[in-house]
């Protein structure tokens, strides 16, 4: 799996998670010069979990984007298809329900959370379309989802140097800090090819969400979306 462009075989990519798992919260804040870290609190701050609610955190990793659910009083289950992320956060945070799963064919009866999130993750789904659908299907009529994805800088000068970062320094910098490098190749490969904020928008419509919106974080490198099941 060279290009993002490629099919995404689900098997590699849960193996190249695998073989970075271990040192992947800290490369990612290297490589993002702990931007990271603000981009998980606004995604806290967009899931707004309270207490007693039921949150699914896919593509969990290691659990570090869990905690602040965790904290908020949520029950919160984190799933991911990497095993070796998942023993990782495991080992880490012992007392919380990690889970392996599928995003496209989730193990979850219909209508089970009050909120569903992703970060980082859904552009490594092989099939994204039926990942937004079984999201919404597991979520409770007026529950919400929350999406937060690399995408497009909206400043044009800043975009043509964030794309030449993506793909010279990016790589360079992870054969420094991250037990698989290669592995970044195929993570900056896979954020080029994604798509802008209006398309991904227009899919989650396209699955069945409501009231889709976006903000943009760090100029547009990142972007929240959400959306509502529909209560009809």
């Amino acid at each position: 799996m060279s290009r993002a462009s490629l099919d995404k075989q689900p098997h590699e990519v849960a193996a190249m998670f695998d073989d970075v798992a271990a040192k992947y919260d800290l490369t990612n804040d290297v490589l993002t010069a702990g931007q990271a870290r603000l981009w998980r609190r606004a995604v806290a701050a967009a899931v707004d979990a309270r207490p007693g609610e039921k949150v699914l955190d896919l593509a969990a990793g290691t659990g570090t984007s869990s905690l602040p659910f965790v904290e908020a009083g949520a029950f919160t289950v984190p799933c991911d298809f990497s095993l070796g992320m998942l023993r990782e956060g495991k080992q880490r945070h012992p007392w919380m329900p990690f889970l392996a799963g599928d995003g496209t064919r989730l193990p979850f009866a219909d209508a089970t959370f009050d909120a569903v999130t992703i970060s980082f993750g859904l552009r490594n789904i092989s099939e994204v379309d039926a990942a937004l659908a079984e999201m919404r299907r597991v979520t409770k009529p007026g529950g919400r989802v929350v999406i937060c994805e690399f995408s497009q800088p909206t400043w044009a000068p800043f975009r043509t140097v964030y794309m030449q970062y993506l793909m010279r320094a990016l790589p360079s910098i992870a054969r420094q800090v991250s037990s698989n490098p290669d592995a970044y190749v195929y993570l900056a490969e896979s954020i080029r090819e994604w798509p802008d904020q209006p398309a991904l928008a227009a899919r989650l419509q396209d699955a069945g969400w409501s009231r889709v919106a976006w903000r943009n974080l760090t100029g547009g490198i990142v972007a929240l979306h959400r959306g509502f099941c529909p209560k009809d």
